[in-house]
């Protein structure tokens, strides 16, 4: 499933360590693109963001560190609404958190995990379980699992699925 079908993919998932950093590198797939930060939109028009749709994309089809990019800044300008910051700061997080599976850092997921966790509860208890399409009701579980279970390779994450 794609929420902006028409966007491609980088031509790598970034992995520290790995591959060229994707903005700081003259080989990096990001180098030299300066983005503007995004208009803040209020969680009820989540489906008219492309930052946070292409986010979302990125995010199911294994690009973790471009995900997290991706929301970051709509992260900065959501700040003055607590619980869109907390939710997209818990978003960034647990793709932090699976990024740190390939990069065998345990401790890093158990401690990503756990806060993503505690944003995403909070925002799940606020919203009343929905919050910008996602089901944090099945969400939140899914993460808590995944992360419980120790993988060893980031496959199988729980998906973002968004529906209205």
């Amino acid at each position: 499933m794609r929420y902006l079908p028409g966007r491609d993919f980088p031509p790598y998932a970034f992995l520290p360590g790995r591959d060229p950093h994707p903005k700081r590198d003259p080989g990096g797939h990001s180098f030299g693109l300066d983005e503007a930060p995004p208009p803040w939109l209020p969680p009820e028009r989540w489906g008219e963001s492309a930052p946070y749709l292409w986010g979302a994309d990125l995010y199911n089809h294994g690009f973790l560190w471009e995900a997290h990019e991706s929301w970051e800044g709509l992260w900065h300008v959501s700040k003055p609404n607590r619980i869109q910051a907390l939710f997209l700061q818990g978003l960034i997080q647990c793709a932090a958190a699976w990024l740190k599976i390939a990069m065998a850092q345990p401790q890093g997921l158990a401690r990503l995990s756990a806060l993503a966790l505690e944003k995403l509860e909070v925002v799940a208890r606020a919203s009343g379980g929905d919050y910008m399409g996602l089901d944090l009701d099945v969400f939140h579980p899914a993460v808590r699992a995944f992360a419980a279970s120790r993988p060893s390779a980031p496959t199988g994450y729980p998906q973002l699925v968004l529906s209205d």
